[in-house]
């Protein structure tokens, strides 16, 4: 059963990959006609796919370090007011 785990967990990181090519970044048309150029355009996509993940992990060398807060969050904070919460930090 571990065996089957572990198989099945690369076949679902390689398809959350492949989805991801394909309805994140139009995977299913093709700009141009030929295998020669729909190569090219594969390779040149997925190169542009490696490159944001990798923009988006943390470095290495040093620890997570937050933005300086703005002159509008710092007023809110001036006067015990609470930050509005924007989408991407889940809530």
């Amino acid at each position: 059963m571990v065996d089957w785990r572990r198989l099945y967990g690369r076949r679902s990181g390689a398809e959350g990959g492949i989805e991801e090519f394909m309805d994140g970044h139009r995977g299913r048309r093709c700009r141009y006609r030929g295998l020669a150029k729909t190569h090219v355009q594969h390779a040149l996509t997925a190169l542009a796919i490696n490159g944001e993940r990798l923009s988006l992990q943390e470095p290495a060398d040093g620890p997570y370090r937050l933005r300086p807060p703005t002159a509008f969050q710092q007023y809110l904070d001036e006067r015990g007011l609470p930050r509005p919460l924007r989408w991407r930090q889940g809530q």
